[in-house]
């Protein structure tokens, strides 16, 4: 495993991790009419504290292009769940809570999954499936399945829905995390003209754009403890599924390494879970009945 590829993953998880919390903090008192809106974001738009958690959100996306660049994704995708970590602790800054078992617990999990999947699978290169029947089956069944969940949470946007739109959310991400590594090969085959040329790129910025207003919305009617696991258990694994499934990543596939793999992958979304209930994440959430306050002007 590369160095320099653990240091872009690791890195673009930390600003991921403390943009979501600054992003949650302004989110949280938006208007609820906004609700899957994108007037949700031109209200945003005028919190400092928001634009803030955007900008390390945006940083983050740019480490982790780099990163998908030169290191296939079944690799930089379970590094880049760790974002949890940094949330926690910038949320564990905010309200001074210890972590505790429950904290101590989910980092030893998601740390251990992580190292686990790597080192049992030992993520490698290998020559992408030029099927167009395979990418579209794969893409579709992330993406369509992402739009069951934002539907099915637009009729309960204070029970269920939060959750279900973290899902819907993560999904999206990790098909666009995909997209942004064949991006990064065309542009590296044939220059800006070859980027321009494929539909990749427009992929990644629509469901960038569509995947925000999810995040958001779910970020402003439920506490970042409710959103924030789902969003990053899922991430991970529909962008393993697409790298394994078309994009040529290569796992060990023996008994002992599937069921390392396997176990892995459990630990990481059993880690988030324990994370991202933890008492340190912020819970203070618009719930039912409650009263929404202005945002700053």
């Amino acid at each position: 495993m590369s160095v320099l590829v653990l240091a872009l993953a690791v890195g673009a998880a930390c600003c991921l991790g403390l943009g979501f919390v600054l992003q949650q903090n302004a989110a949280r008192q938006a208007p609820l009419g906004d609700f899957l809106s994108p007037r949700l974001l031109l209200d945003l738009v005028r919190v400092p504290r928001w634009l803030a958690g955007i900008g390390l959100m945006v940083c983050g996306m740019a480490l982790g292009a780099v990163a998908l660049g030169r290191g296939e994704v079944s690799l930089v995708e379970p590094l880049l769940a760790t974002n949890l970590l940094f949330a926690l602790a910038l949320s564990r800054h905010q309200t001074k809570q210890p972590l505790g078992r429950q904290g101590w617990a989910g980092l030893a999990l998601l740390a251990g999954g992580v190292t686990a999947f790597i080192v049992a699978g030992e993520p490698r290169g290998g020559d992408a499936v030029t099927d167009p029947v395979r990418h579209w089956l794969i893409i579709g069944v992330m993406v369509g399945t992402a739009l069951l969940l934002a539907a099915y949470a637009k009729r309960s946007p204070l029970g269920s829905g939060p959750v279900l739109l973290a899902l819907a959310a993560g999904l999206l991400y990790g098909v666009q995390d995909a997209l942004t590594r064949v991006s990064g090969q065309r542009i590296s085959a044939g220059g800006l003209a070859e980027l321009l040329t494929g539909w990749q790129p427009y992929g990644v910025l629509a469901l960038g754009v569509v995947g925000l207003v999810l995040v958001q919305s779910a970020f402003e009617t439920a506490p970042l403890r409710m959103s924030l696991p789902a969003l990053t258990a899922a991430q991970p694994l529909a962008g393993i599924a697409c790298g394994v499934g078309f994009l040529g990543d290569r796992l060990r596939t023996d008994t002992a390494a599937l069921a390392w793999e396997a176990s892995g992958l459990a630990a990481i979304v059993a880690g988030v879970v324990l994370l991202g209930l933890h008492p340190a994440m912020p819970g203070a959430g618009h719930g039912p009945g409650r009263e929404r306050l202005p945002l700053p002007g």
